[in-house]
């Protein structure tokens, strides 16, 4: 994923950051992770209140095989029409912020502790 054709695209946002994440890179604004870039796509974080707004667009849900099931992951395909037109993906990264921001914080998780013999 060439990085600064993500930060031409994303560069309406405030404090985007790209980072290597699971081989490929995770996008975030203001720490918020809000798209993930892998195999040669851009994927937009969504959610049940954006997913039709995806679905209407024509984007794709990010799925792969695991290894016994095909997984899939809250991100659908950046649209074609936003790929080369920074104010329309600025449109669907905010949209990817505001699904980031309503999903449900995960609880940290608890040391263990070592059991006496």
């Amino acid at each position: 994923m060439d990085h600064e054709h993500l930060r031409d695209l994303f560069a309406g946002l405030p404090r985007l950051s790209i980072r290597r994440l699971f081989g490929g890179v995770g996008l975030y604004s203001d720490g918020i992770v809000f798209a993930l870039g892998a195999f040669d796509e851009i994927w937009i974080k969504a959610d049940a209140e954006t997913i039709t707004l995806f679905e209407q667009a024509g984007a794709r849900r990010f799925s792969y095989q695991g290894r016994n099931r095909t997984v899939q992951l809250p991100y659908w395909s950046l649209p074609d029409s936003a790929l080369d037109d920074p104010d329309e993906a600025l449109k669907w990264a905010r949209l990817g912020i505001a699904a980031s921001l309503r999903a449900p914080k995960s609880a940290p998780k608890k040391a263990r502790s070592k059991k006496q013999p």
